[in-house]
């Protein structure tokens, strides 16, 4: 080699080395961290520290006091790490969630906790709920543009639905309902995932049917209709009814509610269907007109006769309409309760399917009414604010998607205010969400350091 080039090699070297050092000058790790822990929170809730449960195992009902520990420890370190993430930067959007309605909702939380009937238990699993539903409210902040919220998102969706397939190929004992299942035998032959029932798992790839829907609409043509493909595929073999339904119905309706002007307009499409759903479910067991008209439908409203469950919950209410039974604790001792009622058959229920009612089982008709007013009427109106300041049309119609997936979903099953069940977070998710794009314009891209 002569001098000449020598000297050239050396010259680029240099500028290689100037551009290396520029870049990495440029470089923030912070935006890099705060990814990863909206990844990882999405995963815990997703995933969870438990997947596959062996449901042929006569323990797998046993809460086990160390996995718990465990599973509150995690979520607390989670959600401390996230909020002191966004405090120092999104300081004015943690402000904007001190409201007199929210407020009013913990207050009301805590005078039912305390006069619950197991009140330890409504603590405990309040502690919870509260680092959880956390988490999930501060999660929309971490990414520091929406480039990098639609990039968690698809990577914890890819992760999740790898697990899922996984384990249908190579595990399906773990993966799939079987006739050796402990509970629910009749199952057998339902995909479940990495979760521990179809019905969670049908409800959570609904959601990455929308998360695959948005992704394609901002750019990701091979990532978002893979995942599109992928959990509507799970979906359809999980055998979950609700979502099943649910799933292109509710993105039509949230199509429709996108490209309607008006509040009210708005309100009515989304409202009035979910008034009759409700009215049809849990309506039909207060009404013999109802009854009679959810006889003539060519399907069945009840979802497999749970009307006998709604039944029960409402006597429930009628003991305690206004403080409730306590938040998270009316059902783990209903055996008694049921016996006691001469409804034994209601022995083996865990929950009301239905949120609504569920709610004011436990936490009383005022808490269900503030719940309504924080989490069903205030979203809908924080989208039209969102839309008419032309913010972030894509994640907002995302936001819009789920909350009314969530709405629906919840006339047939419980998940409101349910510590880390997976359609609770990403319902809060939305809500935040929807909250944040009302008040705030989302940061598209990194701007260049000069």
């Amino acid at each position: 080699m002569d001098r000449s080039a020598a000297d050239m090699t050396d010259v680029e070297a240099q500028s290689f080395g100037h551009i290396l050092r520029d870049r990495l000058a440029g470089f923030d790790a912070v935006p890099l961290a705060r990814c990863l822990v909206a990844v990882g929170a999405l995963l815990l809730v997703l995933v969870t520290l438990d997947p596959f449960p062996d449901l042929r195992n006569p323990d797998v009902t046993i809460i086990v006091g160390g996995r718990m520990a465990l599973t509150y420890v995690a979520w607390g370190l989670l959600a401390a790490v996230a909020m002191l993430c966004v405090a120092a930067t999104d300081a004015p959007a943690l402000k904007s969630l001190v409201t007199p309605l929210h407020l009013c909702l913990l207050g009301w939380l805590a005078i039912n906790i305390a006069f619950s009937e197991s009140r330890g238990v409504s603590m405990q699993r309040f502690v919870l709920a509260v680092s959880v539903t956390s988490l999930a409210i501060v999660l929309p902040l971490l990414p520091a543009t929406q480039r990098s919220f639609s990039f968690c998102l698809g990577a914890a969706a890819l992760v999740l639905l790898t697990l899922c397939y996984l384990g249908v190929f190579l595990a399906p004992q773990y993966a799939i309902h079987t006739a050796l299942d402990v509970t629910e035998p009749q199952l057998a032959g339902d995909w479940r995932g990495s979760f521990g029932h179809k019905n969670i798992a049908s409800a959570v790839m609904t959601i990455l049917v929308y998360v695959g829907f948005y992704l394609s609409a901002v750019g990701s043509f091979v990532i978002g209709p893979v995942i599109a493909v992928l959990a509507g595929t799970f979906l359809i073999f999980t055998g979950g009814k609700t979502s099943s339904v649910l799933c292109l119905a509710i993105y039509a309706l949230a199509s429709l509610v996108y490209v309607t002007p008006g509040l009210w307009l708005k309100r009515i499409i989304c409202f009035v269907p979910l008034v009759a759903m409700n009215l049809l479910t849990v309506g039909s067991v207060l009404s013999p007109v109802l009854a009679s008209m959810t006889r003539l439908l060519p399907l069945d409203p009840t979802f497999t006769g749970r009307s006998a469950i709604w039944d029960f919950a409402i006597a429930a209410v009628a003991e305690k309409p206004i403080i409730g039974h306590g938040y998270a604790a009316f059902w783990d001792d209903v055996s008694a309760r049921a016996t006691a009622q001469g409804a034994e058959w209601a022995t083996s229920a865990a929950h009301s399917h239905n949120s609504y009612l569920d709610l004011a089982v436990t936490i009383g008709l005022p808490g269900l009414l503030l719940v309504i007013l924080i989490f069903v009427l205030a979203p809908l109106g924080n989208f039209q604010t969102a839309q008419a300041h032309s913010r972030s049309g894509a994640l907002a119609k995302l936001f819009l998607t789920v909350w009314l997936f969530g709405l629906y979903y919840g006339a047939t099953e419980t998940f409101l205010l349910e510590r880390q069940n997976p359609i609770w977070f990403m319902f809060a998710l939305s809500v935040a969400g929807l909250h944040f794009l009302a008040r705030f314009q989302c940061v598209e891209q990194i701007e260049p350091r000069g």
